[in-house]
């Protein structure tokens, strides 16, 4: 199969990395020429990816054609290329939802993704709608793919996408407290990847239990993590994110 990327940027980069670290039999990968210099560098990393004339090109040699731009990209571009019926689309673009992708590409095969960064190491949650049982086959190979059969859900997992950068910010927060209490950065921040890491797995590797009763079984009356979750509640924090979680949710149209 080949396939093509329209963008150039941290996702494209990380999808690449993922599918030559699998098993997926690609022949040929095109990316397209905006972001010379990434798409350079990519070029040289990984022999299977050429750099497109430009992007008309790349829609006619590739059998699936990966949307990895951004919203307003996508609607000043889109319309202005010819997608053949045959051809595959899949989008990664956030807010332009299926109907308007089929009125820009006049293409009906069409699915949309939700990748993350780290699909680059082949982890975490990818999810895909409408279902689609060759799109699913596709990144299972780069993670693991929840099929969703109504678009408007995918509004909320969009939405808690946006908490990559405030769950990072969290470790630097923490990690920052060490510091200031006389702990080395380099151990501060070591320590709190470690423990997040740790927590991530614990939360996996325990499916069987709830969020709730793994909140549950990770305190105990009148400990510490009690009063620190405690007093969060009193402090509003989580209804806060709640609210900013509703403030992004009706960023994303269906």
């Amino acid at each position: 199969m080949i396939i093509g990327f329209l963008g150039t940027g941290h996702i494209t980069s990380s999808v690449i990395e993922g599918i030559s670290k699998s098993k997926l039999k690609i022949k040929k990968i095109y990316i397209s020429p905006r972001n010379k210099s990434l798409a350079k560098k990519l070029s040289k990393r990984f022999k299977k990816v050429s750099i497109s004339k430009n992007n008309q090109q790349l829609v006619d040699k590739s059998d699936w054609i990966f949307l990895a731009i951004t919203p307003s990209v996508g609607r000043k571009i889109l319309s202005k290329l010819h997608f053949r019926r045959n051809k595959k689309i899949i989008s990664f673009i956030s807010t332009i939802n299926i109907k308007e992708l089929k009125k820009f590409t006049k293409n009906n095969n069409l699915t949309r993704v939700i990748p993350l960064p780290f699909i680059g190491t082949r982890k975490g949650p990818i999810i895909i709608c409408p279902i689609n049982k060759k799109v699913k086959s596709f990144f299972s190979h780069l993670g693991s793919p929840i099929e969703i059969k109504n678009e408007k859900l995918s509004r909320g997992f969009w939405s808690t996408s946006s908490f990559m950068a405030p769950y990072y910010h969290l470790y630097l927060n923490t990690s920052n407290w060490l510091i200031s209490k006389g702990i080395k950065r380099k151990e501060a921040e070591e320590y709190i990847r470690n423990l997040f890491l740790a927590l991530s797995f614990d939360a996996v590797n325990k499916k069987k239990l709830s969020l709730k009763q793994l909140v549950l079984e990770s305190q105990t009356s009148r400990g510490t993590n009690a009063y620190v979750l405690k007093e969060l509640k009193k402090k509003k924090f989580y209804k806060v994110q709640q609210k900013v979680l509703n403030s992004v949710f009706k960023k994303f149209k269906t």
